[in-house]
């Protein structure tokens, strides 16, 4: 049982995904079992020459022209202007994220290091494919770790390396590297008991871990202090499921469609719910 639902806080979450980012995924993510196989490494660049190939003639145009006016030498302002192009012209996330990752590189100051990493950590955690999912996992854990040399003592941003970690490769049962993330997350949480987003993360990063006890104990901790914590909750839900604890798991899948208060969101916690009570 607990392999088969171990994933359903991620579920939950692309149904967060739905009404909070207006993105949704294909499908929902796989187990442990199912994706813990080599991930053929992704290429961005080859990816964004595929995608030129594919643009309307006008905006090609525009692009070339682009890029003969910001030059052959490598620089922040023109990795910058080609990622503002991606984003607004050609509205595709994995240019926008490659150009805004070097220019974040190229500036390297705290603010541009931390404003790429935060953006490609979000962007990664709502992310079904695979291979994509760790690139922008790795891309942003360089860059989380570039403002780390900047300002080492950032609680922050070792929460955002921490996450990276955990959601990147560890989602995918990569107990080493999901180890990592954990950490660092425990870095912030000794420093600092009540720093909740180290406690949500490691309650998250315990649950897929099968260590379901600690992470109920660190959920129920960011829930007492934010009953209105959606993510929180939802694996909170999922742990109890995990666990077999049906009273408890149906008390807070009831708890999450409060929070949201959306008819569509709500019929699928009561189909989870239907299910849970089946087993």
């Amino acid at each position: 049982m607990k392999q088969r639902v171990i994933y359903s806080g991620v579920a939950i979450l692309l149904v967060f995904g739905l009404f909070f980012f207006g993105k949704t995924t294909g499908e929902k993510p796989k187990s442990v079992s199912e994706t813990a196989d080599v991930v053929p490494a992704f290429n961005a660049e080859k990816e964004i020459d595929s995608l030129k190939s594919t643009l309307p003639p006008e905006l090609a145009k525009s692009l070339q022209n682009l890029e003969k006016e910001t030059g052959g030498e490598s620089s922040a302002e023109k990795y910058t202007a080609l990622a503002e192009f991606w984003k607004d012209s050609a509205s595709n996330i994995v240019p926008y994220v490659y150009y805004l990752s070097k220019a974040a590189e190229l500036e390297n100051s705290e603010k541009s290091l931390t404003f790429a990493a935060q953006f490609i950590l979000e962007n990664m955690r709502r992310e079904s494919r695979l291979d994509l999912k760790l690139w922008e996992a790795k891309t942003a854990a360089g860059l989380f770790e570039r403002a780390l040399k900047l300002n080492p003592s950032s609680h922050e941003l070792k929460i955002g390396l921490g996450s990276c970690y955990v959601f990147g490769p560890g989602m995918t049962g990569n107990a080493q590297e999901s180890m990592k993330g954990i950490q660092q997350l425990l870095e912030v949480a000794r420093a600092d008991s009540n720093n909740m987003k180290a406690q949500l993360v490691l309650g998250i990063a315990s649950v897929i871990s099968n260590q379901v006890d600690k992470g109920i104990e660190r959920l129920q901790k960011v829930v007492d202090f934010d009953p209105n914590n959606l993510e929180a909750v939802s694996w909170l839900a999922d742990a109890y499921a995990v666990e077999g604890d049906v009273a408890n798991a149906r008390k807070w899948y009831e708890h999450s469609k409060h929070i949201v208060n959306n008819p569509a969101f709500s019929k699928e916690i009561d189909e989870r719910i239907k299910l849970l009570e089946q087993q």
